[in-house]
């Protein structure tokens, strides 16, 4: 998987958490995965067409996901309900839209497909890929992930 999908993704996140919830990030060690990747208690999923085919997961814990939509919405949230979810997808979709569009200075034209929120821990989830690149994250409020499977589409 080239760099600039990487980092991509990581600035776009940078950018979208500090404008939305003035929160740094910091990226971890790069991870390359085989098979099935572990679930999150909050999992958010994002398909890719265009040049680029495949689709990212990005993985919250319970915590981190309700402290982002106290910082968003400035109410207090016991437990992931319609709302917490919506707007964590947002957060993803909003991520995966400036990546995409970042990309698109490396000539990569590509769209995504809306957001699907999973809930609930899962041990693991496939998504139909043999390898993908987890992008390990850290905030003061937590720590996420985002697992890039993705490859260049030949039809394009």
């Amino acid at each position: 998987m080239k760099a600039e999908y990487i980092n991509s993704f990581y600035i776009a996140t940078q950018d979208v958490f500090q404008l939305m919830l003035d929160l740094n990030v910091a990226r971890g060690d790069i991870k390359v995965l085989e098979g099935m990747v572990s679930g999150k208690d909050a999992n958010v999923v994002l398909g890719v067409t265009g040049d680029l085919k495949g689709t990212i997961l990005f993985g919250f814990s319970n915590n981190m996901t309700l402290e982002m939509v106290k910082i968003m919405s400035g109410m207090e949230m016991k437990k992931i309900d319609n709302f917490v979810s919506s707007a964590l997808g947002e957060v993803a979709n909003i991520i995966g839209g400036n990546a995409l569009t970042n990309l698109s200075t490396y000539d990569y034209a590509c769209d995504i497909a809306p957001p699907q929120v999973i809930i609930g821990k899962h041990e693991s989830i496939s998504l139909a890929n043999e390898r993908a690149i987890q992008i390990p994250l850290k905030t003061d409020i937590g720590e996420f992930d985002i697992s890039l499977f993705l490859s260049e589409n030949k039809n394009s």
